[in-house]
């Protein structure tokens, strides 16, 4: 093969997917089940609303046009790919204060957005509460069904996927490259390794040599029972861009609503780093319910069908790792992208593929650098 891709999520998928579409050999080798990791436990924000102007923010406006492409190609309903768009609120004037001068450096930076009062959040949002001073409108958003979308992108790259495979080492060359993995099934080989991990991003770089501080950062999401429409976009409050930035490694809650083409709505989201503890906490379900009736008072009379969690593949810098990683020849990295993996995949998948077939990257890859870390050490 040309390319082994390592994981079977979301961002493993896309990274599939383009390399095969470039003209690459491609491999998966994932120890789950397809999207069976932090892909199968997200909401499937496709999302620039919630970037601050910067490295990020580029790669999520490249990742929704592609995005947007790979709907037209493949066929985005099979997926739920919806162009739904965002609606950011704020609470108070100091909130919406806040608000207004992030949008005005996202749209210097390339977004579109539209301030709006509390009559617009309410032609917007019809069962929102009233008590708010504003928002924004971003109606570059999208939302995918991420279990779907990965298991599409694998089924038109055409790759094998060796499922319940865990990968224990790697082969390499006299000169120290790799040439491949060693899996619990047997070795496999391949000119690039690509680490596209998840949560396990940090073990397989370790594995290989070249560490990169990628941790679980564990969320909570509730599933209320199926309703007529009743939310139209994905509606979050100002406070969820800064927990989204935060370092803290304590509990976090900023309240995210959307529907779902089933008709549930979904309920989010929580932060906080306690490893891999996959312990339920009922308080943090009870602040997160509490916290979605405030901005949308009908949902305390809808019965909650399920919760779950999952867990955020987290860098210090909020960055991801894309690209060749210069302490090992042939691994190649497409991880840490912490909630944002859905939405950034598309992209991460695109410049992976560019770098291995020596095309140059529509983007700068210096800031997603894998031994970035190591420099600010």
């Amino acid at each position: 093969m040309d390319v082994l891709v390592i994981g079977a999520g979301m961002v493993g998928a896309a990274c599939a997917y383009q390399c095969a579409a470039a003209g690459l050999r491609v491999e998966v080798v994932e120890r789950g089940a397809v999207a069976s990791g932090t892909t199968s436990a997200g909401e499937g924000n496709i999302l620039v609303s919630d970037k601050e102007p910067g490295p990020e923010l580029d790669l999520a406006l490249l990742s929704g046009r592609l995005w947007a492409g790979l709907g037209e190609r493949l066929g985005g309903e099979r997926f739920e790919l919806q162009a739904k768009g965002g609606v950011v609120v704020a609470r108070d004037g100091a909130a919406r204060s806040g608000l207004a001068d992030l949008a005005a450096r996202q749209r210097a930076g390339g977004v579109d957005v539209t301030e709006v009062g509390p009559d617009g959040l309410a032609d917007l949002e019809p069962y929102l509460t009233r008590d708010v001073a504003g928002g924004a409108y971003y109606p570059q958003d999208l939302q995918v069904q991420p279990m779907l979308a990965a298991a599409e992108l694998l089924r038109h790259a055409g790759a094998t996927v060796h499922a319940g495979t865990e990968v224990v080492g790697f082969r390499r060359d006299k000169a120290g490259a790799l040439t491949g993995v060693r899996t619990s099934k047997g070795d496999l080989s391949a000119r690039w390794v690509v680490n596209a991990a998840g949560t396990w991003g940090g073990a397989v770089a370790a594995l290989a040599g070249a560490p990169v501080p990628v941790l679980p950062r564990r969320g909570f999401i509730l599933v209320t029972e199926p309703l007529p429409p009743v939310v139209a976009h994905k509606v979050y409050t100002a406070d969820y861009v800064a927990n989204v930035a935060s370092d803290d490694a304590g509990l976090e809650t900023s309240v995210v609503v959307e529907g779902t083409r089933a008709g549930t709505v979904l309920i989010g989201a929580s932060r906080e780093r306690v490893g891999f503890d996959r312990t339920m906490s009922l308080p943090v379900l009870r602040r997160l319910a509490a916290q979605a009736v405030g901005l949308f008072p009908f949902l305390a009379d809808v019965h909650l069908l399920r919760s779950y969690l999952g867990f955020r593949p987290y860098c210090p810098d909020h960055l991801p790792v894309i690209g060749p990683d210069p302490r090992v020849p042939g691994l190649v990295h497409a991880c840490g992208h912490e909630g944002a993996g859905i939405g950034l995949a598309a992209a991460t998948g695109h410049l992976i593929a560019q770098v291995l077939t020596g095309a140059t990257p529509d983007l700068d890859l210096t800031p997603f650098r894998p031994d970035r870390f190591e420099a600010v050490a």
